[in-house]
């Protein structure tokens, strides 16, 4: 079912993730048991390594204005997949690499935070940020900047070359007459797969959800590892429907694919893109620096470029080209608490049914 206001899904998600969440303010937070090193203000050159799922074409947009506030903090990006950068993370907790992390699923932060591998710290203005989009403790763990959500793209020459409609539902998806002709993230590397997994078993209820998915997997020619790439190969053709995510559709669109992005009727699967710092014995300033700049007023400009639903709350109402006009009520109910301890059950499952058709990694 979906949510039919702002109100509505602030409320439940409030009930499902959290209490209401207390401000703090900047440095309120520190690493626990940690050694807090210099910040970006000392001119010596700093160097801070930021994992991400961030989009490749976002990701310097975004650090224009970091860049020019902190030009002597040397930034090493470490660029994957949601699945492949959790687990990554997950590997290393021993011996965390990473300062800081940028743009991460918060289902997977949250995955993390239990394991006590997040560092608690509120960036400055945290109080800005809506009680949905951050952790309820004090220091905050981990913090929201936007929301994603699933979508089909559909190439639309294709479709009329079969003599095929466009697909509107997820119940569509699942007609013999587009056997072999779609594609979907895996679950387990793309956190674009995992959200539209994990959406369908909150919004069809768990058995109803693997009987959908069964007979969607009849229909699917290949599983990506990447929630980019569906998208991709629909805008080309190679398969005429790609499960993605808004965004990347609407770009291939920009870019003068032939495509149709189709926000399912049934209502998104959605995750939120979130920041944290790494638990480790030093803890950098410039990693808190980071954290701070991050949900900036500068920051959350340019993700409202490419997302409807940001952390912040945009009041000016305005969409960034091709989304819903409604696209808070696109959203499924869903609790991310759930779908983080729900995780590794739900990919088991996933990975023995269906990843015979997983592309080679």
């Amino acid at each position: 079912m979906k949510k039919s206001a702002m109100m509505i899904i602030c409320l439940l998600l409030l009930t499902a993730l959290m209490s209401a969440c207390g401000t703090s303010s900047s440095g309120s937070g520190s690493a626990e048991g940690a050694n807090v090193q210099g910040g970006a203000g000392s001119g010596e050159e700093q160097e801070l390594t930021v994992y991400t799922a961030l989009e490749d074409d976002l990701i310097e947009e975004y650090l224009q204005s970091y860049r020019a506030k902190y030009p002597n903090v040397k930034l090493n990006i470490v660029r994957d997949s949601t699945g492949v950068i959790t687990a990554k993370l997950l590997a290393e907790k021993d011996n965390p690499q990473a300062d800081v992390i940028w743009g991460v699923a918060a289902t997977s932060l949250l995955v993390l935070s239990d394991q006590n591998m997040l560092a608690p710290y509120s960036p400055e203005g945290i109080e800005r940020i809506q009680p949905a989009f951050k952790d309820s403790t004090d220091p905050a763990r981990w913090v929201g900047i936007d929301a994603w959500e699933t979508a089909f793209i559909v190439n639309t020459i294709e479709m009329e070359n079969r003599g095929l409609p466009v697909p509107r539902t997820y119940a569509d998806l699942v007609k013999p007459e587009y056997k072999g002709l779609i594609t979907m993230p895996n679950p387990a590397s793309s956190g674009t797969g995992f959200l539209t997994v994990s959406g369908l078993g909150q919004l069809l209820g768990e058995k109803e959800a693997w009987n959908y998915l069964d007979k969607l997997h009849e229909n699917i020619g290949v599983y990506t590892h990447s929630g980019s790439k569906p998208a991709k190969m629909a805008g080309t053709g190679e398969y005429p429907i790609g499960i993605s995510f808004g965004y990347r559709g609407i770009v291939e669109k920009k870019d003068g694919s032939p495509v149709e992005v189709v926000f399912p009727g049934e209502g998104s699967g959605w995750d939120v893109e979130a920041n944290a710092l790494v638990q480790k014995a030093n803890v950098k300033q410039v990693a808190k620096d980071f954290l701070d700049w991050a949900i900036t007023d500068d920051a959350m400009m340019e993700y409202a470029k490419n997302y409807p639903i940001t952390a912040v709350k945009n009041d000016s109402g305005a969409l960034p080209e091709g989304y819903t006009q409604d696209p808070i009520n696109q959203l499924i109910e869903y609790d991310l608490e759930e779908a983080a301890k729900n995780r590794d059950a739900v990919l088991e499952e996933w990975s023995s049914r269906y990843e015979g058709k997983s592309e080679a990694k």
